[in-house]
């Protein structure tokens, strides 16, 4: 039996060497970050027509419910590839000196979401919404993960386990809006709207502690990354096979683990997209189980030699996370609110758009690489 456990050979290096970050965990965002792309298209031009809700099973077609489920891989991906990428970050420095990056970082990514991101989706320089989306759980995540990495490996993973797996337990708990816990209950776990004064609302979209988890054992699971290919292969199938199994059976007892039951549709079809229609606000456990199973399963299928050019999106996420944004919402504004007819469309116009953002996100990571300054790192 495979033991999923780094083999005593494996050690840290006395330091960083340029072939330790793997093409695989920049490949595998870059890919996610274009099925990224292809859903926020959508939101720009597809976002009434023809419903207004792409996981309405009942009105949805399917090929819309399908897309948007492909892109549910995007932030527990994300998240767990951060954490993995802490460790590698630290295998070679002080403890302390990942700790205090991770915190820069988050905060970095939370004043990120204030700014510049929220602004590329309204345009708008004092909104009465404020929206706290992925950016902003990753950056609690990251400063989250600042703390937990003085933990042994064996304490992270059982934090990382409790929180993911039973979080659902708190589900029932809902705080009235004039409780005093009430916003922090929101920010990590109950979606919400948050007054902040002034005719200003928060909206909590991302939950973030559930993910707290994911990126806890992004991180304990890091030194696989320092194992060879083949154990770290052996290791990712099992651990893959083991999260689709477990999302399979709990999935099908119907019980617990994601608030929505499946049901039974008119076709195969349909009952097949309500058995995978799994609830992102917070992810629930069934949700964490699938987008992780294929997560580890598609790091597989890379064996180690990703395509370059999905590296390349990878390897300065954050420059095309904000690009992204600027240039579909400029796109729009420039088709006056037109939008496309069917599915179909979005992916074709993602497709336009993918390449010229593949040149700018390359001639930045080209400058990132080039740079000296500590602050296009956290691009």
């Amino acid at each position: 039996m495979l033991q999923l456990t780094a083999p005593r050979t494996v050690q840290a290096p006395s330091r960083p060497t340029p072939n330790r970050r793997l093409d695989s965990i920049d490949a595998l965002p870059g890919l996610v970050m274009l099925l990224m792309l292809a859903d926020h298209t959508r939101e720009y031009f597809l976002l009434s027509a023809p419903v207004s809700d792409p996981m309405d099973l009942r009105v949805a077609p399917p090929g819309l419910v399908a897309a948007r489920l492909a892109a549910h891989l995007r932030p527990p991906i994300f998240i767990a590839l951060a954490g993995v990428s802490a460790w590698l970050y630290g295998a070679a420095r002080p403890r302390a000196a990942t700790a205090r990056f991770l915190l820069e970082r988050g905060l970095f990514l939370l004043l990120l979401e204030l700014t510049l991101v929220g602004f590329a989706w309204r345009f708008a320089l004092a909104p009465t919404m404020i929206y706290l989306q992925v950016i902003w759980a990753i950056g609690w995540s990251m400063i989250a993960l600042a703390g937990l990495l003085w933990l042994p490996r064996g304490a992270l993973i059982a934090i990382a386990i409790v929180l993911m797996a039973g979080h659902n337990l708190l589900d029932p708990v809902r705080l009235a809006a004039g409780h005093p816990l009430h916003p922090l209950w929101a920010i990590l776990h109950q979606r919400d709207f948050i007054a902040l004064g002034g005719g200003v609302d928060a909206r909590t979209s991302y939950p973030v502690l559930p993910w707290l988890g994911v990126i806890a054992l992004g991180y304990a699971i890091g030194l696989w990354f320092h194992a060879s290919p083949a154990w770290r292969r052996r290791a990712l199938v099992v651990t893959g096979t083991i999260l689709l199994l477990g999302f399979v059976l709990l999935r099908a007892i119907n019980r617990y683990g994601e608030p929505v039951p499946w049901q039974a549709g008119a076709t195969p079809q349909l009952t097949l997209l309500s058995f995978l229609n799994v609830t992102k606000y917070p992810p629930s456990l069934d949700f964490l189980l699938l987008t992780l199973g294929i997560g580890a399963w598609l790091l597989v299928g890379f064996k180690w030699r990703a395509p370059g050019w999905l590296s390349v999106l990878g390897s300065a996420p954050m420059f095309f996370y904000l690009l992204h944004l600027y240039v579909l919402h400029l796109l729009a504004l420039a088709a006056g609110g037109r939008e496309v007819p069917a599915i179909g469309h979005v992916w074709l116009l993602a497709a336009a758009v993918a390449p010229p953002l593949w040149w700018a996100t390359r001639w930045f990571g080209g400058m990132k690489r080039r740079s000296a300054s500590r602050w296009l790192r956290f691009f």
